[in-house]
């Protein structure tokens, strides 16, 4: 814990004992605690090399998180935390490595206090491999999430959203059919207003993923929940975007909110009159959400995106500071394909206005600027200048 990754050097004389050690305490489930404890702090020290330690590790992890096997009552909670610093620390998946995630789905069902590592580790598993994962286990887990929504608390159902965010960050093409169960839910949660602001705000991000990644899988959403609420499809996509516009003070993260500006901004450009009854709500979204995004730089006057992310940007690590993890990597390598990092919200409102400019003309595209506050229309000139 003290030497942290100046252990590496001595790894082998450790690692040797510990199986040792592990085989004879079989009655001594507070020594092993202890075990897992050093396992955990040596996960960490070792980083990707904890890889070396897998033919050992994972059947620990193992048997310390099935719920089936007695001595998980006391090593259930050091298992977890294990379960999750390997997965943080893991520099690739193994077919090991994605068995052992057939012990979460019991988990899930105790639905413990340890119910909040539980998804950290089903986080781990997207970051680290979404695709093979996804495959393997989306449906069973999408079971789960389905029946733990409507019972668990705000906190929880957060956490279960969360999980669906980050797979349809991850994987904007498979993630929507993964969890299509899931979506009506979020979709009904928008439509008739939750009244959280926390879960409101984690829908509207999921929603916009969809919209935003998947436009074609969120028209067949739409479809759907007409159905549903006997809606035509038009009707009920003006009122989810005057849900939006209504809740999008409930978002509070700089990154939501430009997700959600541009979620509703690639509804433009549109003939459709529904889309452009709401023009003067998108464009109020999208004029909050440059205000949360935008730096001037006191120098030119002019404005910039400070959320876009390059690849040159290294993040330098201090001496006291831990050095970034394999998911940290993972993380960041997500953030440079991510619109939200990689598209310029200035840019993408000044090319969406000009394609519906030329949809309308100049004079019908006057008439529908006129529906948007004169306050509006000048804070959003002044941050097009140079456009």
């Amino acid at each position: 814990e003290r030497v942290n990754i100046q252990i590496r050097p001595y790894v082998g004389c450790l690692v040797q004992y510990l199986p040792l050690l592990w085989k004879q305490s079989e009655e001594h489930n507070m020594l092993r605690c202890a075990i897992l404890t050093t396992l955990i702090h040596l996960v960490q020290g070792l980083g990707a090399d904890s890889k070396n330690l897998y033919p050992f590790l994972l059947p620990v992890i193992q048997l310390s998180t099935d719920v089936s096997q007695p001595p998980h009552v006391y090593l259930l909670e050091d298992g977890l935390e294990l379960w999750l610093v390997t997965l943080e620390n893991s520099p690739c998946v193994t077919p090991e490595l994605l068995r052992i995630f057939q012990n979460m789905s019991p988990l899930l069902e105790l639905s413990s206090e340890n119910l909040r590592t539980c998804f950290k580790i089903i986080n781990g598993y997207i970051f680290l491999s979404s695709t093979e994962f996804l495959q393997t286990y989306a449906a069973g887990l999408c079971q789960s999430f389905y029946e733990l929504l409507p019972e668990i608390t705000t906190e929880g159902q957060v956490q279960v959203l969360k999980v669906v965010e980050n797979t349809l960050k991850v994987n904007p093409v498979l993630g929507p059919q993964m969890f299509q169960r899931i979506l009506p839910y979020v979709f009904r949660g928008v439509i008739e207003g939750e009244r959280y602001p926390v879960v409101m705000s984690i829908y509207l991000a999921v929603m916009g993923r969809v919209l935003l990644q998947n436009a074609s899988f969120f028209s067949s959403l739409l479809n759907e929940m007409g159905h549903e609420f006997n809606q035509e499809m038009d009707q009920l996509l003006g009122n989810v975007i005057e849900m939006w516009v209504d809740r999008m003070d409930n978002i509070t993260q700089p990154e939501r909110k430009k997700l959600s500006a541009l979620a509703l901004l690639s509804l433009l450009p549109s003939d459709n009159s529904v889309i452009q009854d709401k023009f003067c709500g998108i464009i109020n979204i999208s004029v909050e959400a440059l205000h949360d995004v935008m730096t001037e730089d006191p120098e030119t006057r002019t404005y910039k995106d400070c959320m876009l992310m390059s690849h040159h940007e290294e993040p330098k690590v201090t001496e006291d500071e831990e050095p970034p993890t394999e998911q940290d990597k993972r993380k960041k390598m997500l953030a440079l394909k991510d619109p939200v990092h990689t598209v310029s919200l200035q840019q993408f409102i000044y090319e969406k206005l000009k394609a519906q400019q030329e949809i309308l003309g100049e004079q019908g595209f006057q008439s529908l600027m006129e529906t948007v506050d004169t306050e509006i229309v000048t804070q959003l000139q002044e941050f097009l200048q140079g456009f």
